[in-house]
């Protein structure tokens, strides 16, 4: 059978472009990294007990295609839940080296993006974004787990953005 697209009809060319789809293969691959995220479990303090709350039964990050994974080396998204201290840097750098390209990060609470209240500690990072590229910001102190699928949403539309486009983009 011989299709050609300048013998149909106005009627069948609405019908065609309503069920077909259209797009380009980065389009594709884009929309199924952001459809299937595996951050990397990595809680630091209180900010994780929501993180796990979020993961849980009631909000069920399981319906995004969110799955948390126990090693980097399947992980896509480093979710920094909770207060940085300065000697778990290097070893939070060492995780975000060993996954995979492409991979994103995540700043949940306060304390992961700018050091919260314990900003004024010697011991205690004035931001995750000091070690590794921070591409979605969670404020809050815990944040709540809406949040959390909050920011994950922006993380999804910023890597289809991205595919859609070509440009990075950064936050700074």
């Amino acid at each position: 059978m011989e299709f050609n697209l300048e013998k149909i009809t106005p009627e069948e060319r609405r019908e065609l472009e309503r069920n077909v789809f259209m797009g380009t293969l980065d389009e594709l691959k884009a929309w199924a990294r952001s459809n299937s995220l595996w951050p990397l479990t990595f809680g630091l303090a209180c900010c994780a007990i929501e993180m796990m709350g979020t993961g849980a039964s009631h909000y069920d990050l399981d319906r995004f295609g969110v799955i948390f994974r126990t090693s980097p080396r399947q992980s896509d998204v480093m979710i920094v839940a909770g207060t940085v201290t300065k000697k778990m840097g290097p070893l939070l750098r060492r995780l975000y080296d060993q996954m995979p390209e492409p991979k994103w990060v995540i700043a949940m609470g306060s304390c992961a993006t700018a050091g919260g209240p314990y900003v004024k500690s010697y011991a205690v990072m004035k931001g995750v974004d000091q070690i590794v590229p921070v591409d979605v910001y969670i404020p809050g102190c815990p944040p709540n787990p809406a949040a959390l699928i909050y920011g994950i949403n922006k993380l999804q539309e910023k890597i289809r953005y991205e595919a859609k486009t070509g440009k990075r983009v950064t936050g700074r």
